[in-house]
């Protein structure tokens, strides 16, 4: 089993797409619809024997969706800057050292 280089809470970019998320759940390997699988692009579609993640997601065409993405196409954000996503607030409570905080970790 693969180890998840990133963690929730983590601010992370597209590798090839133009958008940005927080990370707020982590699967230890692929588990969405094969159809889903199908309509990512052949030259960009990933191997399912990886981490994939869901992010409160933003880009500059779509303003907050939710995202599923595998790890070999999520880049660390360089410079984190918050996500603005109406749903970071309900599942995180604040931003600290470039890293959302979850809520359930701060109860």
């Amino acid at each position: 089993m693969n180890k998840a280089k990133f963690e929730i809470g983590q601010i992370v970019k597209h590798r090839y797409f133009d958008f940005r998320g927080v990370i707020f759940d982590v699967d230890p390997e692929f588990d969405n619809t094969e159809e889903w699988y199908q309509s990512i692009p052949a030259q960009v579609r990933p191997k399912k024997d990886q981490p994939f993640y869901h992010l409160l997601a933003e880009s500059p065409s779509q303003p907050s969706y939710i995202a599923y993405v595998s790890q070999q196409n999520l880049l660390e954000e360089e410079i984190p800057e918050p996500v603005a996503h109406p749903l970071v607030e309900e599942i995180f409570s604040g931003l600290k050292g470039g890293k959302y905080i979850s809520r359930a970790k701060s109860n």
